[in-house]
């Protein structure tokens, strides 16, 4: 059973860090019910909520749970969203989006017995498990491919918020251009918003208009703007975010670089399941295939077989610690690159 209703009230995988623990409340094996709350992007945003809603319709799938969604309209919907599922018996509670970080503190001390998971966000409880993601690793590699790619030797990057997490795509970004040629200039702007479709397209006009010929979109539902965008121009392009937007476009969309939301949520109903739910944080990176760039499905002549494989040569660097992509504007400043050919 499944189904999504809208914001109540009116107004493979291995750990980086490994996790113990137990369930808060008796979970039945017969029927396991899974609730999430989407941030205000909201389902249909082709990204980020789309794939966490994704890891919620595999566990359907494949552990038999119920689930139910519901969307937030507003940043004033989180708290209700949560504190209506607490009150239902949820074996997992899901907040999606780092925006719900102090909401999701609230209501997890005001419901000890439940289990809930938030993605992007530390929330210290000890009924709380914190899904994080190394973005910079596959921005790093999002870089080097503009990089190789680019005709105009500059690239941009247009993301939603000018926040700390946001800068984690920013900076690896620009690390990974600088790692094949510091020459290549690289653009920034900032929506403002993860939901603003106008205004993506509007400052994606912009980036591409300042000379950029490929623009890395982590925007959210915002980004949706430059792909529209983009597709009027002849020999510009995008890469895509969080989920595999490849499709929606083929042909413009160099590739995606996902955040295997998916895997996380159906990792956390999965441990729900057999009463393992981990505490404390999970981050995934390239080591734990939690980050990565889609197999350029639409895009193999554009790329070439030469720059596909450098690619693997530098996510093998990075795995081993030979590179360390920035996370900070700071630690950009300081890299420098390996020039590993």
């Amino acid at each position: 059973m499944s189904w999504i209703r809208p914001a109540v009230f009116a107004a493979p995988i291995a750990l980086a860090v490994a996790l113990t623990g137990c369930a808060g409340s008796s979970i039945s094996k017969a029927s396991m019910r899974l609730g999430m709350v989407t941030d205000i992007g909201g389902l249909g945003d082709k990204s980020f909520n789309d794939s966490a809603y994704a890891g919620l319709k595999e566990a359907k799938a494949r552990l038999g749970a119920e689930i139910e969604v519901l969307e937030s309209k507003s940043a004033a919907d989180y708290q209700p969203n949560l504190t209506a599922l607490a009150d239902e018996d949820y074996a997992e509670i899901y907040a999606i989006g780092f925006l719900m970080n102090n909401d999701l503190a609230q209501v997890a001390s005001n419901y000890p017995q439940r289990r809930f998971a938030i993605v992007d966000a530390v929330v210290d409880r000890p009924n709380v498990t914190s899904i994080t993601f190394k973005e910079q690793d596959g921005s790093f590699l999002a870089g080097a491919l503009a990089a190789m790619v680019t005709k105009s030797r500059t690239i941009g990057f247009l993301g939603g918020m000018d926040i700390p997490l946001l800068r984690k795509f920013e900076a690896g970004y620009a690390a990974g251009a600088r790692e094949i040629d510091p020459r290549v200039t690289v653009l920034v702007k900032y929506v403002g918003s993860f939901e603003d479709v106008a205004s993506g397209k509007e400052l994606a006009g912009v980036l591409f208009n300042s000379g950029a010929d490929i623009v890395f979109v982590a925007a959210g539902k915002s980004g949706l703007g430059a792909f529209d965008e983009v597709k009027a121009r002849d020999h510009d392009y995008v890469i895509g975010v969080d989920s595999n937007q490849d499709a929606l476009i083929p042909g413009k969309v160099l590739t995606s670089m996902v955040k295997r939301v998916d895997v996380a949520v159906f990792r956390v109903a999965r441990d729900a399941r057999e009463r393992r739910i981990p505490r404390g944080t999970l981050e995934l990176g390239l080591a734990q295939d939690g980050v990565g760039l889609t197999d350029f499905a639409y895009t193999k002549a554009i790329v070439g077989a030469a720059a596909i494989a450098r690619l693997a040569r530098l996510r093998r660097a990075i795995i081993d610690g030979r590179i360390v992509p920035p996370s900070t504007r700071e630690e950009l400043a300081a890299f420098r690159p390996v020039a590993l050919r």
